[in-house]
């Protein structure tokens, strides 16, 4: 579950990310604030996972507001000004929205959200850092949250990409090129003009052919450098 606050001073601003959450599964608000000093006053008593920060706001700017937190969750910026977009990646803000933005533009960025690592708690005393290895993807009218680490490789179909998990094969109307960048950097590898792989689940390599679980997936002559690197 995703705790998140919102933070605008405009109320359309609220009903429309409450709107685009509620689309999607274990997304909680926790609270609307409609200044930054409402949001501190809520932080230095609560933790949140995200933060949907708007930076035009009366009494403290966004970025100002943001520079206070000596521990900021992650923070995903909605604002009208493109200029200062910048700065916000010096800040080590996940994503920069402009307004207004669409709910699969929303949607990108929330993925960025849920794939990075969050500290959370295990049954033990100890404190242990896991992943947050969730993804949306949309098939049809549906939203379908995916285990990354549960994804064999993806392949292009035409306008399409097939996303091949561990249990089933989910079709998405995207480019293979968009949905590996969704992807994290380090588990995946595009060894084909079509296909992208989870290193993780290679059983093994053999000539010009991939074997992934009961699937064989093709090197392309392009890609090959790609898999001298990765058997070294």
């Amino acid at each position: 579950m995703i705790k998140y606050i919102i933070i605008d001073d405009e109320h359309i601003a609220h009903n429309i990310i409450k709107g685009y959450c509620d689309i999607l599964p274990n997304m909680q608000l926790m609270t609307h604030c409609y200044d930054a000093i409402e949001a501190l006053e809520y932080l230095g008593k609560n933790k949140v996972d995200l933060i949907f920060l708007d930076l035009n706001m009366p009494k403290l700017k966004g970025f100002e507001f943001l520079k206070t937190l000596s521990s900021p969750p992650k923070v995903i910026v909605t604002t009208a000004y493109s200029e200062f977009a910048l700065e916000g990646y010096e800040l080590s803000v996940t994503d920069y929205l402009l307004k207004p933005f669409s709910f699969e533009r929303f949607l990108k960025a929330v993925n960025k959200v849920i794939g990075s690592s969050v500290t959370t708690k295990q049954s033990s005393s100890e404190e242990n850092e896991t992943t947050a290895s969730q993804i949306f993807l949309r098939q049809n009218k549906s939203y379908i949250q995916v285990d990354i680490n549960s994804i064999l490789y993806i392949e292009a179909s035409g306008n399409y990409t097939k996303v091949v998990t561990t249990d089933d094969t989910i079709t998405i109307r995207e480019k293979i090129s968009d949905m590996i960048e969704s992807l994290p950097e380090s588990g995946f590898l595009q060894v084909h003009k079509s296909f992208a792989i989870a290193t993780t689940h290679i059983k093994s390599v053999e000539g010009n052919r991939i074997f992934i679980g009961d699937n064989i997936v093709p090197i392309g002559k392009l890609y090959k450098t790609n898999i001298i690197q990765l058997l070294k």
